[in-house]
């Protein structure tokens, strides 16, 4: 699991948005506590990853920042096992939302 949670990482660090505020790093950082809950969880999600994930949706204020992020969570989706279902409902479980579904096969280009 941590081999795949660094592999995640440095893929993602390559993936950086040079117009975003908002880097794949900072993504990164408020979604790590939502990891083992996406792959293995059950139920809500711990408080950690919602305060994560609050961060992530204060954080990405612009359609830049938005499209980064959306491009950020699909790469690192990619490489995971998670539990699509998990997933899709974080944004609401943790009381958010976001301009996008969190999947692999989300089109972040139509992020407006």
């Amino acid at each position: 699991m941590a081999l795949k949670l660094a592999a995640m990482v440095f893929v993602i660090l390559l993936l950086r948005d040079s117009e975003a505020a908002i880097s794949c790093s900072d993504v990164v950082t408020d979604l790590r506590p939502c990891v083992s809950y996406l792959v293995s969880g059950s139920g809500k999600p711990p408080a950690a990853c919602c305060t994560g994930a609050n961060a992530l949706a204060s954080a990405a204020t612009t359609t830049a920042d938005k499209k980064a992020a959306c491009e950020c969570i699909k790469s690192a989706a990619g490489s995971l096992n998670y539990n699509a279902k998990l997933a899709q409902d974080l944004p609401s479980n943790c009381g958010i939302s976001l301009p996008f579904t969190v999947s692999a096969s989300v089109d972040c280009s139509k992020i407006g």
